[in-house]
C-alpha cells in the first residue's frame, strides 16, 4: 500500500504551480517511477502529492521558432526513444533512454523525472550535457531557463525553487547542427541495471572530415553530479582527426574526472573504463559524422 496524504490533479501547468505554493507540503510526482518506490519504502510519506502526469502540454516534442527542439518534461522513455524528430537530429539520446530499464519503466519514466532526480547516473544526464541542453523552469507569472550543468547543484539536488516545475528540455539549434555523437554505459548488467559509468561524446567535424571543429564529451558517475570534461575538450578542438589524437583525448579525461568508490566499482576501475569509454565514444562519433578512424575492440 502507498502512504499518500493527497492527490491534487491541475489542468495546467500554472494551476499545478499555484498548487505547490498554496500547499507547502506538496511535492511533485509525473511518471512516478521513482517517487512511489521511495514511499513504498516509507520516504516521502504521509505528504500531498501534485501529479502532472496528464498534462498535455509536458508530452510534447516539437521544433520552436528559434529551431531549437523542445522536449516537454512529461514525455517517457518510450516515446523520446521512437521520436522521430528526434532520432533525425539528435539520434544518440534516444539511443541512451532506452538503455534505461526495462520496457515497463520506459513506458513511464519521463526525462523530467530522471533529471530532476539529480542523480548522476541517469542514462539521459550525460547525453543531455553532451548536447548543451537546457532546461525550463516554470514558477508563478514566469518562466526561465539555464543549462544543465547549473541546473545539476550536487548529488540529489537540482536548481528547483519552492513552487517550481521543470517544465521542459530545450537543444538550441547551435547545439546540434552539424554535431554527431555517441553514448555508452557500463553496467554489471546489460539489463535494467544502473550505469557503473556513462559517457557520451558529440563532434563536429571540418567539411573535409579530417578536423574536429568541436568536441563535447560528459559523463555520468564520474563525479557527485553528471559532468562535462574540459581538459579533454580544449586538447582536441582543433586537432587532425587520428588515432594519436583520440587516443591522447580520452587520457586527457583523468584531469577532470573523480568517480568514487562503490560497491558497483572501485574508482581505478571507472577511471580506466571512463578512459576506454572516452576513444570508442570518440571513434563512434567520428563515424558518425562521416569522417574515417580505426574502430578497435568493443567494450
Amino acid at each position: 500500500m502507498y502512504d499518500i496524504k493527497k492527490i491534487y490533479e491541475p489542468q495546467n501547468i500554472d494551476e499545478a504551480v499555484q498548487m505547490l505554493y498554496d500547499d507547502k507540503e506538496a511535492i511533485v510526482i509525473n511518471g512516478g517511477s521513482d517517487v512511489l518506490i521511495k514511499n513504498r519504502e516509507g520516504h516521502l510519506t504521509d505528504i500531498p502529492f501534485v501529479s502532472i502526469y496528464n498534462l498535455k502540454e509536458l508530452k510534447k516534442i516539437y521544433i520552436n521558432e528559434n529551431e531549437s527542439i523542445i522536449i516537454g518534461s512529461g514525455v517517457s522513455f518510450t516515446n523520446i526513444e521512437k521520436d522521430p524528430i528526434v532520432n533525425k537530429y539528435i539520434d544518440f539520446l534516444a539511443y541512451a533512454v532506452g538503455q534505461v530499464g526495462g520496457p515497463q519503466i520506459r513506458n513511464i519514466g519521463t526525462i523530467g523525472g530522471n533529471t530532476c532526480n539529480g542523480v548522476t547516473s541517469a542514462d539521459s544526464a550525460s547525453t543531455l550535457f553532451a548536447w548543451d541542453a537546457q532546461v525550463e523552469i516554470a514558477g508563478e507569472g514566469y518562466r526561465r531557463v539555464v543549462p544543465i550543468n547549473e541546473f545539476y547543484i550536487k548529488a540529489g539536488t537540482v536548481d528547483l525553487k519552492e513552487g517550481e516545475i521543470q517544465t521542459a528540455i530545450i537543444i538550441p539549434k547551435k547545439a546540434y547542427e552539424g554535431y554527431k555523437g555517441h553514448y555508452i554505459k557500463y553496467a554489471m548488467r546489460e539489463a535494467m541495471d544502473i550505469a557503473t559509468t556513462g559517457c557520451s561524446v558529440n563532434v563536429k567535424l571540418s567539411a573535409d572530415k579530417k578536423t574536429f571543429e568541436d568536441v563535447r564529451i560528459a559523463y555520468g558517475v564520474a563525479g557527485p553530479i553528471p559532468m562535462r570534461v574540459p581538459s579533454a575538450e580544449n586538447f582536441i578542438r582543433g586537432k587532425e582527426v587520428n588515432e594519436e589524437n583520440i587516443e591522447a583525448f580520452a587520457e586527457k579525461v583523468l584531469e577532470d574526472i573523480n568517480p568514487r568508490d562503490s560497491w558497483r566499482a572501485s574508482k581505478a576501475f571507472r577511471c580506466h573504463i571512463g578512459v576506454v569509454m572516452a576513444r570508442k565514444a570518440c571513434e563512434k562519433a567520428v563515424k558518425q559524422a562521416g569522417g574515417k578512424v580505426d574502430d578497435r575492440t568493443e567494450l
